[in-house]
C-alpha cells in the first residue's frame, strides 16, 4: 500500500468518525428539545 493511499484511508476514517459524532450530538439535542416540549405540554394540561 502506498503512503498516499494510507493517508487517504486515514483521512476518510477520521472524517467518518467525526460525522458520526456530529449526528449523535444532533440526535441528543433533538431528543432533549422533544422532552422539553413534552414536559411543557403535560404542565399545560394540569
Amino acid at each position: 500500500m502506498t503512503p498516499t493511499l494510507r493517508c487517504m484511508i486515514a483521512a476518510m476514517t477520521l472524517f467518518g468518525l467525526a460525522a458520526c459524532e456530529t449526528v449523535q450530538g444532533a440526535g441528543q439535542d433533538i431528543q432533549s428539545a422533544g422532552k422539553v416540549i413534552t414536559d411543557t405540554a403535560k404542565d399545560a394540561e394540569n
